[in-house]
Order: structure tokens, then sequence, then C-alpha cells
């Protein structure tokens, strides 16, 4: 520590800094704290790469903390990566998961305190990961369209803060530093005939989601009278339909529930309730993107006013006078969250769009985008629009099934340096619906940071670090790349499935469901050999004829088609049929299978891992960003 700070203070006088100038140097600089940032900041660290995040607030964990949006949507059935761990701790500190399933909105509710202090804990433990609190992104450091770094105001001293690194990952609420660095965005919706996705939105336009103030209230007893001060501008009209108990016509009526359920859905642990919900609630339409700082502090303030109003119509509409903002939460002045909930952000121009088509139909569709899966999402796609009349209303829960966001999506066209995490990844405006979940943000989030530390040991772009490189690393921190329901980490063949699905070979069947969408990989059903030969032809011709369902036998004949097709007929396993059939055979127990029967069907899994152990498609055979075999 005391190297590191004698090395700033040399380069300060060596650069003729003034005074009231910090200057930092480091591997990753990660910008925001938030939800995707702390994954990427954590994620960068734990490879083993100098790790600064720079955090506006005193808080980490962005939109489920400091923004107060503390319950978990989508993912239940698929706890990958960073996401699963944090939710381990969730369990732990709460006693379990029936602990948490509080309110009817998640499986996963908590205190947003809570949240801060587990993802403070686990950067504890990485004495490469520095965070410094207060820092106010003022710029980009560009040159020549790479960014270099990034300069910030520690509004504790007033002081300039110049942090230069070999890789920044942008993960601000808003997408700030890739607009100031010139990187080109969208904002707001595009038209279907422009991104050919079938969703009817007739034309271009500016219009993002509605944003939330959230509240955090406590129940203080049923003596307590609670009722805070008539706001200004109070008219419980404003909330006209939130609920079916207050709603003047049935055309306005947003949520079909009484106004206890409309409390509950946000019921956390300990007798608090989240308060970001209904519709005709405390959503506001305000487009802070454009904003400069003085602006977003006005339009803070405004969102602010209407949360205090909806608080002071709960309270006296329906008689939740114990009900008040929790004291225990935030360490702010007026208990509410430090950050407002931004739904929707600029979103990069990358080296690939994500569109609903990707999402819909990912083996059929254009681009086989799903091969190169560095992240995972289940939950429908949802927009918040009741708040501007101009934005279509008709987004609500587009049936999709479980998805996998592609790892060209955080990397920007033509800019080095710079890799995109938070909401501000390359996807359509309707398609961020789902991926500015919290479960799928921080698993881009610890993409971004794996392709970070990546790019930055490999001393290249991250646009040249090899998408199967990524995806590896990923799969070894407990990461899924495909977004498979039936297939859990402790399934015994979770890795090779993972790997061959992100092939292609053997494919899963989506279903859109409720509020958790599926992807059926099936692990113990048979394969119909007219697909797998189908499935196999780009990376090797099937020549032999085989019917109905695969038998090991058939599968082991195709494994030496596809030795040969790489060459690796020189290797003793693939001397000759029959020294491959031993060595399956040989190897059948160990690799977790049983019953080794050549003239019995195979089953999927068995497939997945004998593809796996043997010729390796996943890992001899790389992709581009596209998802095209090289």
């Amino acid at each position: 520590m005391l190297r590191n700070y004698y090395t700033v203070i040399f380069l300060t006088l060596l650069l003729g800094c003034s005074a009231g100038k910090e200057l930092h140097e480091t591997d990753v600089l990660v910008i925001g704290g938030g939800t995707g940032g702390s994954a990427a900041g954590i994620q960068a660290a734990r490879m083993g790469v100098a790790t600064i995040i720079a955090e506006p607030t005193v808080w980490l964990g962005g939109m489920f903390s400091a923004a107060g949006v503390a319950a978990f949507d989508g993912n239940h059935n698929m706890p990958s990566g960073l996401f699963g761990e944090f939710r381990e701790k969730l369990y732990k500190v709460y006693g379990g998961p029936q602990k948490v399933a509080t309110g009817w909105v998640s499986n996963t509710l908590f205190e947003p305190r809570v949240g801060d202090s587990i993802v403070k804990q686990m950067v504890a433990a990485l004495p490469n990961l520095k965070v410094l609190y207060r820092h106010r992104f003022e710029k980009t450091l560009v040159n020549n369209q790479q960014v270099t770094g990034a300069v910030f105001t520690n509004e504790a001293t007033g002081a300039t803060v110049i942090i230069k690194a070999k890789q920044v990952i942008d993960a601000t609420e808003l997408g700030d530093v890739l607009a100031s660095a010139g990187v080109p965005y969208d904002m707001g919706m595009e038209a279907s005939s422009v991104t050919g996705e079938d969703v009817n939105v007739p034309e271009t336009n500016d219009i993002i989601q509605d944003m939330t103030y959230a509240a955090i209230l406590k129940d203080y007893g049923p003596q307590a009278d609670c009722t805070i001060v008539k706001p200004a501008n109070y008219d419980p009209m404003e909330f006209d339909g939130c609920c079916n108990e207050f709603c003047s016509e049935p055309s306005k009526l947003t949520s079909n529930v009484d106004a206890r359920k409309m409390l509950d859905y946000g019921k956390l642990p300990n007798g608090k309730y989240m308060i970001n919900w209904p519709g005709k609630g405390n959503d506001i339409y305000i487009n802070m993107i454009p904003m400069n700082q003085e602006q977003r502090q006005q339009a803070i303030a405004e969102a602010k006013a209407k949360t205090l109003r909806f608080l002071y119509f709960l309270q006296t509409q329906f008689g939740f006078k114990r009900l008040a903002l929790a004291d225990d939460e935030f360490p702010s002045n007026d208990r509410l969250p430090l950050i407002p909930y931004h739904r929707e952000s600029r979103r990069v121009h990358g080296l690939v769009r994500f569109k609903v088509q990707h999402i819909a139909t990912p083996f059929t569709a254009p681009e086989a985008l799903y091969r190169t899966g560095i992240a995972v999402g289940d939950y429908p796609i949802d927009h918040h629009h009741r708040e501007n009349p101009k934005a279509p209303q008709h987004l609500n829960f587009f049936p999709v099934p479980s998805f996998n966001m592609p790892l060209g999506t955080l990397i920007p066209k033509d800019f080095t340096g710079i890799i995109i995490a938070e909401k501000s990844t390359s996807v359509s405006n309707v398609v961020n619906g789902t991926t500015r979940l919290q479960p799928c943000v921080l698993l881009t989030g610890q993409a971004a940071g794996t392709l970070a530390a990546l790019a930055v040991k490999e001393k290249k772009p991250a646009a040249e670090v090899p998408v199967r490189m990524v995806q590896d690393a990923l799969l070894k921190a407990g990461a899924y790349i495909m977004p498979y329901y039936d297939v859990k980490p402790q399934h015994p063949h979770f890795l090779s499935i993972q790997k061959i699905g992100a092939t292609g070979i053997l494919r899963g069947r989506g279903e859109p469901y409720l509020w958790a969408n599926r992807t059926w990989f099936v692990p113990d059903s048979t394969v119909q050999a007219a697909d797998f030969v189908k499935h196999m032809a780009p990376y090797a011709e099937i020549k032999f004829p085989i019917k109905g369902s695969l038998t090991i036998a058939d599968a082991v004949e195709a494994v030496w088609a596809l030795a040969a097709a790489q060459g690796k007929s020189s290797q003793a396993i693939f001397a000759n049929r029959e020294a491959l059939l031993q060595a399956v055979a040989d190897s059948w127990a160990a690799w977790g299978c049983t019953n080794f029967m050549t003239t019995r069907p195979i089953t999927r899994a068995e497939l997945a891992v004998l593809l796996d152990k043997t010729v390796d498609p996943f890992a001899s055979r790389g992709v581009n960003h596209k998802g095209e075999l090289l």
C-alpha cells in the first residue's frame, strides 16, 4: 500500500500536476459501482489484475441496493455466477431461501443495506481491488478512439482525480462514459422496420422507459401514526388506477389487486416494504440521459416528490399510517435511496446488436449469437411506459424463452480500451426490457470484468480476445453461458452440456412461461439421428446411414468422423475405430456415465460428455462475435 502511495506521489510530481490533483494507474478501471460495475470489479480482481471501482455514492450494488430495488427479477432457476454466489450469501444472512421469499414479486427479497454489505464483504476479500467512493465522473480520456482512463471529482475533498487504465468499463447508470468518449449509441425506441423485430413499434423515437424513485417503508408498530406532512401539489387522483380499490373507471386500472396485495408485492424481511410498483404508483417519466448535472438533480427532486406523494396516498387513502420511510436503511438525510431506479440507458453500438429474434428463435436466427453467450436471463420483456402516453403500451411481458447475452454486446465498434456493462449494452430498446433486470446485469458485469482481465493479460484489445476464452473463464467461475432451465450447476455433466450447447450440435427448446421463461435441454432424453446429422454438419459430415435414435455406437462413429475432420488421426485414441471404441468404453464410468451398451440409444447428456471429452468441439473450433465458426 505504501509503495502504491509513493508511486502516485512520484508520478504526480513527475507530470507536473498542480495541487488538488491526484493520479492513479491501474489495469482495469470500472466507472460505477452499481449492479454491473460491482460484479465487473470483483471478477476482474479475482482474475488477478489490479482493479479500481470509482463510485459516486458510498454504497455498492446500484439498483439492488443504492436504488432500493431489492427484489431479484428472474433467474431463480438459473443461479449463474456472481448472481448465484450473492444469493447464497443472502440465504446465509436471513436463514435460507424461505426467509427471503417474503413478497409475491420475487423469490428473493432483501433489505438494501444487506445487499450493500454483502458486496462490500466480497470486495474486501480482494487486495487488488480498490474502491474510490464519492468520486463523480467528469470526462473520459481518449486518444485516437482509444479510451485510456477518466477524470473524476473527489466530492469529499474537491480534488480532481485522474485514473489511467489499460481497460475501462462503463458501468454508469446512464452510459455517461461512452457518451463522453464519443462512442456512438442509441437512445429511445427503434421502429420495427429498423430492427426487423415483430413487435409493432411504428416509428423511431426518443422515448425511454419510466424511471422510479423507490422507497423502503418500515412498519413502526400498531400504535404508530407516521403520517407525513401533506406534500405540495398532492392530489389522490394522480394515482387513479393503482389498485382495484382506487380506480375511477375500469379502463384506468393498471393492477387488478387490492391495496394490501399492492403493498405486499415488495414485502421485504423484517417488516419492510419496497415501493416501486404498481402502474399509477411512483413511476415517473423523466429522461435524465441528455441532462447535465444540475438538470439531473432537479429531475431527482421531482421524482422524489412524487414518491412522497404516493407515500402520503398510501398512509391516508388506505390507512397504512404505521408505515413510513425506514430509518435504518439509507445513509441519506431524507431516508430515500441514494440514486433513482433507471430502467433504461444509452445503448452502445456494439459489435453485434441483440434483438428479439435472437431471443425468440436463437437457433434459426440469421446470426448464431447464442454460440457467443456470456450471461443468461429468463425474465419476460417488461416495459414501463404508463407515465408517457406517447409511448406504445403493448410491450409488457412480450413472450420469449430464456436467453443468453452475446459477448459482442459489451464491445463498442471502432473504439478500444472500453467495455460496456450495466444497461448500456448493445441491445434493442425492446430487448432492454429484459436485459435490464438485476440478475442479468450482474452477469453481464461479471462478463465485462472477465473480458477486461483477459484483455489485460493477453495484451490485446477486447475485440481480439477469443470468444471461447471468455466463455471458458466464465464457466470456471461458475457462470452459465447457455440458458438451460433443467441442468443446474450441481448436475454431474453441467460443464459438458454448457459447452456442447454453445456449439449448436445439441440444441435446447425454448418456452415462454409466466415470469420465468425456460429453455429445456432435457438431458435424459434420446437424440434423433436426423437432427444430430444436421447440426453436426458445420463440424463434420456424417456419411454413414443412421435412422431413429442415435445409439452409443453411432455416436462413437460420429466422434471418429469429427476427429478425422479435425486432423486428430495421429493421436493414439484415434488410431482406428476399435481403439476409439475401447477408449470410450474404458472412460465411460470415469466420465460419470453408466450402462455402456453400444446398441442402446445415447442420451443427450451422455452425448454432450462424449463429444466434450474426446473431440472437444467447443475449444477446437472457435467462433467470431457473430457466432460464425472459425
